[in-house]
């Protein structure tokens, strides 16, 4: 199986999966359990997710990992199978992609704040080096490291990665709109920013996920290619902003909205597109359509 990035070089365009969290809510996840221990207690569920990524057409299924980090499954009790329940996060999505299908395995951030002095660069490293290493020997051929906005932590952990693995590593930010209309992290980051120190760190690709719906991962898209042809994107959108409506959470960016936007994410410089939260595997296929048809 090529590598992704050699794939996307020679003139592919390709499709990541879509939401995770979203769906394992609605399979029965409650709000104080923690998600990434259905890995070892609720496997068949997980694998129902993965799974039907990939009969949507995905070309790539991420693992059901993305707070799997020591520091956060402390909070659930879980730290001392943190390797545990990594390696089976991949097991599952490696059974569910075969060998013809990527599997990424996801690191989210810590949730620890670098910069207010609540712990080290070598802890940070030390806690990404673990879950990556734990995701590799699961099967994992690319580490994502995703929704990151402290662009310090997310080097750090792209670089964890690197060194301590032979996988591929996707970096992904999230950017919000500021009232003056630029997209910035919640660190104050803009998406020109990121690209080549993230290339410094060892990242073989780059993009942005969440915090946005896919309209708005256009104009994202063009900032980051901005400063970089070479390194390939990958997109991530939500689908649409979230509203609370009758008590629940709701996405309102229909299959058919997010895959009208694909031709605009891939003219701005996009080669993955995928989906985050709210999307689910109508989404994928409806992008899968589309970006399949460019690559006939």
């Amino acid at each position: 199986m090529k590598r992704i990035s050699d794939e996307v070089r020679s003139g592919h365009f390709l499709v990541s999966d879509g939401a995770w969290g979203t769906f394992l809510h609605k399979k029965g996840l409650k709000s104080v359990e923690c998600p990434e221990s259905w890995n070892i207690t609720r496997p068949e569920d997980v694998m129902d997710i993965a799974s039907s990524y990939i009969l949507a057409g995905a070309d790539m299924i991420e693992t059901n990992s993305f707070g799997g980090n020591r520091y956060k499954l402390k909070r659930y009790g879980y730290d001392d199978k943190t390797r545990e329940i990594n390696e089976a996060a991949a097991q599952i999505s490696r059974k569910a992609a075969g060998d013809e299908k990527h599997v990424l395995g996801s690191v989210g951030p810590t949730g620890i704040i670098l910069m207010m002095g609540e712990t080290s660069a070598e802890e940070l490293y030390e806690i990404f080096r673990e879950q990556a290493m734990a995701l590799e020997k699961g099967g994992a051929d690319a580490i994502i490291i995703e929704t990151m906005s402290d662009l310090e932590e997310a080097v750090i952990a792209v670089k964890a990665a690197k060194e301590n693995t032979r996988c591929e590593v996707i970096c992904t930010m999230t950017f919000e709109k500021t009232v003056n209309g630029e997209y910035k992290t919640m660190m104050g980051i803009s998406p020109s920013e990121i690209p080549l120190k993230l290339k410094l760190a060892g990242a073989d690709i780059i993009g942005s996920n969440c915090g946005n719906g896919t309209k708005a991962m256009i104009e994202i898209t063009k900032e980051l290619r901005s400063v970089t042809t070479e390194i390939p994107i990958m997109i991530q959108g939500n689908a649409g902003m979230p509203k609370y409506l009758n008590g629940q959470t709701v996405f309102q960016e229909t299959p058919e909205d997010t895959a009208s936007y694909v031709p605009d994410l891939i003219k701005a410089g996009a080669n993955i597109i995928g989906g985050c939260c709210g999307t689910t595997p109508e989404h994928i296929k409806k992008i899968a359509e589309k970006v399949h048809n460019l690559n006939k």
